[in-house]
């Protein structure tokens, strides 16, 4: 993490010592926080303004459990508690934050990995930083901290010892994954694809992929900007990027940069064979299942072997990672039945990956999908859900179980092809009932995939049906 005097840190977000501290400049901080709940002792303490906070509110209980120093809006008065505390002057809290981070990430000798996409940002970031690992010193996004605080605070918890970052880059309108990458300053940059995620703010799948391809905005000069070739919207859009990047692309289709050529699969892991662009032709594996899965892991190697990591270390990365909770995970119910937790997030482009996972998953009794309410839809969200129902077919899945208002959408068009077994689609309004309809129909030889918008929090479904 970052370690530097208060003068220092002043300096670097463009803040000034008050002067009751002047001589407290040298003073060293180890780290930055945001959050009295998990601050530790000698660190800044950042109080951030929301719609329903202020964090200056906490800065007493920061003091009290260890923060050495504070940002200080100096729209705020400062009260008589805090008098014999260093705080650093600034204007904005939150914009003295991000410059802080900009100016520390200027400072380092580290290489970048930016990613973003409608899917498979975490799962593709996991990917990056195993392969990278073997290789180098690695830090990576944790969680879901991807968005205009999560990632500077990503950087600043860096050292000067790592050797390479991979930040992954959520965004909900325009302009914000540009901010995120002219941050991260990335020397490669990954789009993983273009789906329907945040359709209520950008208005279509166009939209989505030109705020997307603001990532390239922040990309270093010379740097590399990998994306999904597959995608008509990210090869038109991209010939209107900024001179001196490189573009690579991969994909499942021939004249990528990189193509995937899937092989084998089961419920934990994923196998197949890449084309590079160097025409060399390698065998790969990785504990994910999923085609959708190896178009990521082929993002991830395209990425490692573009900063130079072998092929036999990159193998080895993918083989021994470990992936993020909620991403196809792979768990037993209670029975022995195979259960897939996908419940992080959802979206339409990430229930059809979804679905054809379980359609690609052969030797199981019956086959469950299991989906909730896809949310952030807009105007669109019925006929979104609807959508997704009616790419469902018994050839897909054996069973269809929805949960939420929304998810009933999903059941009226799974509908249409199970018309000959209407019993095969149910829609819930209530989890606990959807849970123990499943668990007295459910057998050992059976397959569960689980997937929702986070907001559904359809893991307790998982939860529910995992208990003996």
């Amino acid at each position: 993490m970052i370690h530097k005097s208060i003068a220092e840190l002043a300096a670097l977000c463009g803040g000034r010592l008050h002067t009751a501290h002047a001589g407290a400049g040298q003073e060293r901080i180890a780290g930055v926080s945001t959050d009295t709940r998990t601050i530790a002792t000698g660190q800044l303490f950042v109080p951030l303004i929301g719609d329903r906070f202020d964090g200056h509110a906490y800065a007493v209980a920061a003091r009290e459990r260890g923060a050495a120093a504070a940002l200080w809006q100096e729209d705020h008065e400062l009260p008589a508690a805090l008098a014999d505390w260093p705080v650093i002057l600034v204007e904005d809290t939150l914009v003295a934050l991000q410059r802080m981070a900009a100016a520390y990430r200027s400072e380092l000798s580290v290489r970048i990995v930016g990613i973003t996409g409608s899917n498979g940002k975490t799962t593709t970031k996991d990917m990056v930083a195993a392969a990278l690992a073997t290789v180098f010193r690695v830090h990576k996004t944790a969680g879901n901290l991807n968005n205009h605080i999560g990632l500077p605070l990503t950087v600043l918890e860096m050292d000067e010892t790592t050797e390479a970052a991979v930040l992954e880059m959520g965004m909900s309108g325009y302009g914000e994954i540009q901010l995120l990458s002219e941050i991260a300053r990335p020397d490669l940059a990954i789009i993983t694809n273009i789906g329907d995620a945040h359709m209520q703010q950008l208005g279509s799948r166009e939209g989505i992929a030109k705020a997307k391809l603001e990532i390239a905005e922040g990309l270093k000069p010379g740097g590399t900007l990998l994306l999904n070739g597959d995608e008509a919207l990210l090869a038109e859009d991209a010939v209107s990027l900024p001179a001196g990047i490189q573009v690579l692309r991969f994909g499942r289709q021939p004249g990528n940069d990189y193509v995937v050529l899937p092989q084998r699969m089961d419920a934990a892991s994923s196998s197949f064979s890449l084309h590079d662009r160097a025409g060399m032709l390698t065998e790969l594996s990785v504990p994910a299942a999923g085609i959708h899965n190896m178009m990521n892991a082929t993002a991830a190697v395209a990425a490692a072997l573009e900063l130079g990591v072998p092929y036999e270390q990159i193998a080895a990365g993918l083989a021994g990672m470990e992936l993020s909770a909620m991403r196809i995970e792979r768990s037993e119910a209670f029975n022995g039945a195979t259960v897939l937790n996908d419940a992080y997030n959802a979206n339409p482009t990430a229930m059809r990956a979804a679905i054809d996972l379980v359609e690609q998953l052969q030797g199981y009794r019956h086959k469950w999908l299991v989906l909730g309410d896809m949310l952030e839809l807009g105007d669109q969200e019925e006929e979104l859900h609807r959508g997704v129902g009616r790419y469902i077919t018994p050839v897909k899945a054996d069973q269809v179980l929805t949960f939420g208002q929304l998810g009933s959408y999903i059941a009226e068009g799974a509908a249409v092809a199970f018309h000959a077994d209407p019993e095969a689609v149910k829609a819930f309004d209530d989890k606990e009932k959807l849970a123990t309809w499943l668990r007295s129909q459910l057998a050992p030889e059976d397959l569960v995939l689980v997937k929702g918008s986070r907001g559904t929090r359809m893991e307790q479904i998982v939860q529910a049906i995992q208990h003996r």
